[in-house]
């Protein structure tokens, strides 16, 4: 069996404003619909000899992914839930502490990012095969892309002249890993024939990792097995969850698996791959996974483009037009709108950098945020007022809760409500409301087989998401 993990974090700040820190990269919508994460999850699902799967992420990301797994119908995964961010290093020794707390020492890992895009199936499932094998011979595996271009935003990975006498495909070894290069290297790579770029996908056995971690990076290994000691296991929404303290992640090393590991480890191979693959880290990396129409232009959404060329325009929730535009980039979004010349995509994520600097939220949340039991949008807010549309999953129920600085005024617009109200407990059907006072106790559920959706009208002098008080909740939050 190959156990999956998938790392699921980042913000993509270059593909602001449609990735948000608290809804990233990895489940923003492509062209077709469909999310990285989706596909990633999918991709992971059809190899062979699969065991179940397990993510690890942010802890405040815990639900947006708990839903997508369970709308992937993926059957018993399991989630790690990081408090903060600290690099692939530290997520991958949890990960293989974890799995080796639970199977034998020699199990088999298979590391993916969650926001890579891979097209060729079949060269995947090759790959993946071919590494397994050279795994469980004793090398630390990583996978070479193929280069078309002399790329200057991936590493690369320069492998040896030996080839390593592995069944099922090429496998050579690892003679170095080189950092992002300017453009005429890059171009010296790609016609050297030796160079891949790296894709930042691993596999190796659990015991051979952890006993590089505690040849090379010491320190971060006794961290991650006090951090694993001290864990909180949970079964929610249907799914084990495995929380971190922030106190142990204080003591964990900032630093990526390549910079801690990969780069001083003796037996380390590359299998070399045409798999189709992306890391779709700028916008025109998102144009290029559809075809463009007769101008060279992706349209998405309502678009009119008069005399345009070249240029990106998604607009999923209002009419945009663009009139005698070229190589533009316009994302449009319901609180934000991005407008940038293809030649400065990389520039975006300082968009996010100056967002963090004003204290503006818009680099953290999108106007509709997700909660575990639904989503709500803030509609409109001004000096002592917030309204939100309000949606409630089936079934679903909010915490029993209480705020100090504001009353609420509910509506219910579609379905049916079931309401707590200090000690009172009563059905609202559509078109009824109910008034809460501050102070009071109080909850909201769906008891009905539809989404529910309701107005909620905010009154007070304090209205951050921040004043609230939990007397009870279904989804282990504080």
């Amino acid at each position: 069996m190959i156990y999956p993990f998938i790392l699921s974090g980042g913000a993509g700040t270059r593909l602001w404003p449609a990735s948000r820190q608290t809804f990233p990269k990895p489940f923003m919508p492509l062209m077709d619909g469909e999310t990285l994460f989706d596909k990633t999850v999918s991709r992971v699902s059809q190899l062979p000899d699969i065991a179940p799967l397990t993510v690890i992420t942010n802890e405040s990301l815990r639900f947006i992914t708990a839903d997508a797994l369970h709308a992937s119908k993926i059957n018993l995964p399991r989630l790690l839930l990081e408090p903060v961010g600290k690099n692939t290093a530290a997520a991958i020794a949890l990960a293989a502490l974890d799995l080796q707390a639970r199977t034998s020492a020699d199990a088999l890992m298979l590391v993916l990012p969650a926001d890579h895009l891979i097209e060729n199936q079949s060269a995947f499932t090759q790959a993946v095969h071919t590494a397994a094998i050279t795994a469980r011979q004793g090398w630390l595996v990583t996978f070479g892309i193929e280069p078309k271009t002399p790329e200057t935003g991936f590493g690369y990975i320069e492998r040896a002249a030996d080839l390593l006498n592995t069944e099922g495909g090429a496998v050579y070894r690892v003679q170095k890993f080189v950092e992002k290069p300017d453009r005429q290297v890059a171009q010296t790579y790609l016609d050297s024939g030796r160079y891949f770029w790296n894709g930042g996908m691993f596999c190796f056995k659990a015991s051979q990792i952890l006993a590089e971690f505690e040849r090379y990076a010491p320190q971060l290994l006794i961290a991650c097995q006090a951090a694993v000691a001290h864990a909180k296991q949970m079964h929610v929404a249907g799914m084990d969850m495995v929380e971190f303290s922030p106190e142990d992640f204080e003591r964990m090393a900032d630093i990526s698996i390549d910079y801690a590991i990969m780069e001083h480890a003796e037996r380390v191979a590359v299998v070399p791959s045409d798999m189709g693959w992306s890391d779709i880290g700028s916008w025109p990396a998102v144009a290029q996974t559809v075809p463009a129409d007769a101008n060279g232009n992706v349209l998405d959404g309502e678009v009119i483009a008069i005399k345009t060329h070249n240029c990106l325009v998604r607009s999923p929730h209002r009419l945009t037009a663009t009139v005698g535009v070229d190589d533009l980039i316009i994302i449009d979004t319901p609180d934000a709108l991005l407008i940038a010349h293809k030649d400065h995509a990389q520039d975006v994520r300082e968009v996010v950098a100056e967002l963090k600097q004003r204290g503006h939220e818009s680099h953290l949340l999108h106007q509709t945020v997700h909660r575990p039991w639904g989503t709500y949008t803030v509609l409109e807010e001004g000096e002592r007022f917030k309204m939100k549309r309000i949606e409630v999953k089936p079934g679903a129920t909010l915490s029993l809760q209480m705020h100090h600085h504001r009353s609420e005024h509910w509506i219910v617009v579609n379905g049916m409500a079931r309401v707590t109200n200090g000690d009172k407990v009563f059905l609202l059907n559509t078109n009824e409301s109910t008034f809460i006072p501050a102070g009071h106790m109080h909850r909201l559920e769906n008891p009905g087989v539809l989404n529910l959706v309701m107005i909620e009208v905010q009154s007070g002098d304090y209205l951050g998401e921040d004043d609230i008080v939990r007397a009870q909740d279904n989804y282990g939050r504080s």
